[in-house]
């Protein structure tokens, strides 16, 4: 298992959000029914905005893909508006169903959960352990970014809406626009729009595959494990299980 990066190796931190700086759970059970129970609704009140137009076929070209890939996704019918809005809502549902990190279906949830967030209906949930890592990390002079499945506006939303307002700590905002998140090239092109050599990056993820594509393209990696498990034993990254740890005050 690889040493904890030192601090003065390291220029930037990379977080991954789900089941890193946030609950699962939140996820899972607030974030995606949300955006489920209100997807139809969504797209019919908004049809005409052009970047819910750009959205919709972007979801329409992904489907192709599918169809192509042989995975049966619904039919799509452009008959007439009404037709277009439910294949869109129902092919939205079944890539949710598939836990895809389509972006249109991304950007899509953030959109929805943006209302969400303005109603007052949803507010952003971190680890208690995250907002004084972040100020601590802060001072120190770290380059503080978050690499996530969720789209940008997601990502602000929820650190906007989390203890308080923890978007000032954070420096950049990376979803799969770059990239998957398990292919080595992602990270490659995080380091060249942070301008820093990779092995100055730290990333910390609590998904094997995320850390095994950062570290082919030379970022350094941390595991974080919320709760014990099999993976520690197994893993060749170290591993944490808060950021109480990861470059303390001094």
């Amino acid at each position: 298992m690889a040493a904890t990066p030192g601090a003065d190796s390291i220029r930037a931190i990379l977080l991954d959000i789900e089941g890193t700086t946030t609950p699962i759970n939140f996820v899972f059970e607030t974030l995606f029914p949300y955006a489920r129970r209100r997807m139809g609704q969504f797209l019919r009140a908004h049809a005409s905005e052009p970047s819910i137009r750009e959205d919709i076929e972007a979801l329409r070209k992904q489907r192709r893909t599918d169809v192509e890939g042989r995975l049966n996704p619904p039919r799509w019918e452009d008959n007439s508006p009404d037709l277009e809005l439910g294949s869109a809502t129902a092919y939205a549902l079944w890539l949710m169903d598939r836990d895809s990190k389509c972006s249109a279906l991304k950007s899509l949830q953030g959109k929805i959960w943006q209302e969400g967030y303005r109603k007052g209906e949803l507010r952003g949930e971190v680890y208690p352990d995250v907002p004084p890592a972040l100020e601590r990390w802060s001072h120190q002079g770290k380059i503080i970014c978050i690499y996530s499945s969720g789209s940008v506006l997601a990502q602000k939303l929820l650190f906007g809406t989390a203890a308080g307002d923890l978007t000032g700590f954070l420096r950049a905002y990376f979803d799969t626009t770059v990239g998957p998140k398990n292919e080595p090239g992602s990270y490659s092109q995080i380091a060249r729009a942070l301008a820093l050599e990779p092995p100055k990056i730290l990333f910390i993820s609590d998904a094997l595959k995320e850390l095994d594509a950062a570290r082919d393209a030379g970022i350094q990696t941390l595991l974080c494990v919320r709760a014990q498990s099999a993976e520690d034993a197994t893993s060749l990254h170290s591993v944490i299980h808060s950021f109480e740890g990861v470059f303390p005050a001094d």
